[in-house]
């Protein structure tokens, strides 16, 4: 078996030193579309070093996101073909505001290995903290294709309900047909968002984004219309990656007001509405 799911759980952690500036954060928020318009204050908060507010996405790409999913894929018990890979989900719950700059220790380990029967699934869980204490956890949940069937544990079914009802907000974002490119200067260089040769290769007429970015923007657009622009009210943000989306393209982002957390839908416009995201949720205070 390419995964020894006992192996892997026990392996020990991955720990290392990340540091992050303004300029990074800025750099990661333009990526998502920031800055439009450049002098509207409300985007002033995202770009301007004198009033910056971190986006707790930001957590995915700190430290150019070290330990990341590939160093993960490294560890002892695992040992998988690349070209198999997905991404199935993302989890960040924030133990206090992220700081504009920073240094911090990450400690990296998988967490869980599910077997789904035709794949398996990784929980790859990071934590960050720094001299004052827990910062945030990142979970990255990792379909590795071909690799389940052994009798393993199935985990916890983590799909939810459709929300009903009209949404309470729905709004429009437009992609950029460079934002992949900026995006990736956050640090993840995979080719598969910038080289058509190598996109072809893996399926796709043309380079897709980042999935990652897509989180970023939902979440954006979560915290300027029903959080009154204020970063600090997000406790958690999870969410489930359901399908592709190419620059150029426009997401539809429909949000759904709960006690304590706002329910998310995101699809692709120009494609029928297609999901893009689904069984998401931001938990906020």
């Amino acid at each position: 078996m390419p995964i020894d799911a006992a192996r892997a759980v026990a392996a020990e952690p991955r720990t290392g030193e990340i540091t992050w500036s303004h300029k990074d954060v800025q750099l990661y928020h333009l990526g998502l579309g920031a800055g439009v318009p450049a002098t509207d204050p409300d985007e002033l908060r995202y770009t301007l070093e004198s009033r910056l507010h971190v986006l707790p996405s930001f957590a995915t790409v700190a430290g150019a996101g070290s330990p990341g999913v590939i160093s993960g894929l490294s560890m002892p018990g695992v040992d998988v073909d690349l070209a198999r890979v997905l991404h199935g989900g993302q989890t960040v719950r924030l133990h206090r505001p992220i700081p504009a700059e920073g240094t911090a220790t990450a400690t990296g380990r998988i967490a869980a290995v599910y077997d789904k029967g035709k794949a398996a699934v990784l929980v790859m869980r990071t934590e960050v903290a720094d001299a004052e204490g827990p910062l945030w956890t990142n979970d990255a949940q990792i379909f590795v294709r071909g690799e389940g069937g052994w009798g393993g544990d199935r985990g916890p079914d983590t799909r939810l309900a459709p929300p009903t009802g009209a949404p309470d907000r729905t709004v429009e974002r437009p992609i950029r047909e460079d934002q992949a490119l900026l995006y990736r200067l956050s640090g993840d260089r995979n080719p598969l968002h910038a080289d058509p040769e190598f996109a072809k290769l893996a399926g796709f007429d043309r380079p897709i984004l980042h999935g990652l970015c897509t989180y970023g923007m939902t979440l954006k657009a979560v915290v300027d219309t029903l959080l009154g622009g204020d970063v600090t009210r997000v406790r958690s943000y999870a969410t489930r990656f359901v399908g592709v989306v190419f620059p150029g393209e426009t997401l539809r982002i429909r949000m759904w007001r709960r006690d304590g957390g706002v329910r998310v839908a995101v699809s692709a416009v120009e494609r029928d509405d297609a999901p893009v995201l689904a069984d998401t949720v931001v938990e906020h205070s």
